[in-house]
């Protein structure tokens, strides 16, 4: 009996196998094909039900809140950048400021050097100037001096060669008044 149950399923398997008992596609029966129209409306007003009573506003939901983050966000980097750009122009006029007073302070101590300097140069013009007149004052004395030896000398050395040529010692006021001449002229 074991052998005919076995022999029946698979007889049975086989038919259906073959072609020969011919199951249909169940949703493309004819006879159950109202209850799966209702079958499907019901399933189809539930899904519309849940996902616009419940998916429906928690996704709207989400999306109005990002909106709401987006749009503080935005107005938050808004308010930064206007800030920052305030600050910027805070820097560069406080910057510009620097380099004026840095260029003022500059201005002021090349004219404070300037005129040290300027003191100084006159100062040792003034030294210079004082010296010069000084050494020329030397200058002037040494060559009177040279030029008083010189002409005592210019006479001894005329009457030595006066009285070496001529044999006779000539008058000293001749021998002056002839050097004098000739150092005038």
């Amino acid at each position: 009996m074991a052998t005919d149950h076995g022999n029946a399923k698979g007889t049975t398997a086989h038919t259906e196998v073959d072609g020969h008992g011919k199951a249909s596609f169940p949703p493309f029966e004819k006879d159950t094909f109202p209850s799966q129209l209702v079958s499907f409306a019901i399933a189809f007003a539930l899904l519309y039900v849940i996902v616009s009573k419940i998916a429906l506003p928690r996704v709207g939901g989400l999306i109005a809140a990002r909106e709401g983050t987006i749009e503080s966000d935005l107005a938050e980097a808004q308010k930064l950048k206007d800030e920052s750009d305030a600050a910027i122009k805070a820097y560069e006029s406080d910057l510009a400021e620097a380099r004026a007073r840095a260029q003022a302070i500059g201005a002021e101590t090349r004219d404070r050097l300037s005129a040290q300097s300027e003191a100084e140069r006159k100062k040792l013009e003034a030294n210079l100037a004082t010296r010069l007149a000084e050494a020329e004052k030397t200058i002037a004395a040494t060559r009177e001096k040279a030029m008083g030896n010189v002409k005592s000398i210019a006479t001894d050395a005329t009457a030595a060669i006066v009285h070496r040529l001529t044999g006779v010692a000539p008058d000293s006021k001749t021998v002056d008044s002839a050097v004098d001449a000739s150092l005038k002229g």
